[in-house]
């Protein structure tokens, strides 16, 4: 399995929101961009919206493990930033796996 980075700096999340393109679906929104390293990187926000501590933690487990399993079909490295969305806590990962397939899918990063 191909490594798989985290996105830590702000400047990073700010670049993607800027210059990334953006799939919007009601679990989860993704901005991505090609990168030029040898890795692909992502990085997960979720907003006070989301609900408590416990609710927004459950928003980036699930979408962390959802990226996990879908990572290794990508062709080519890319920054990710998924930002969680008001249903995102109460869906499971494999809703999420699903939502991320397609959409890559429809824009050809698998």
């Amino acid at each position: 399995m191909e490594k798989v980075k985290i996105l830590k700096e702000n400047r990073d999340f700010h670049r993607l929101y800027r210059k990334g393109k953006s799939l919007v679906n009601p679990l989860v929104v993704i901005y991505y961009s090609k990168n030029n390293n040898k890795e692909t990187r992502f990085g997960i926000t979720t907003g006070k919206k989301i609900g408590n501590a416990v609710k927004r933690n459950r928003a980036r487990r699930i979408i962390r493990a959802a990226f996990y399993e879908v990572s290794p079909l990508l062709n080519g490295h890319y920054d990710f930033v998924f930002v969680a969305r008001g249903k995102t806590p109460f869906k499971k990962s494999t809703d999420i796996k699903k939502v991320m397939e397609k959409q890559f899918k429809e824009n050809n990063l698998i």
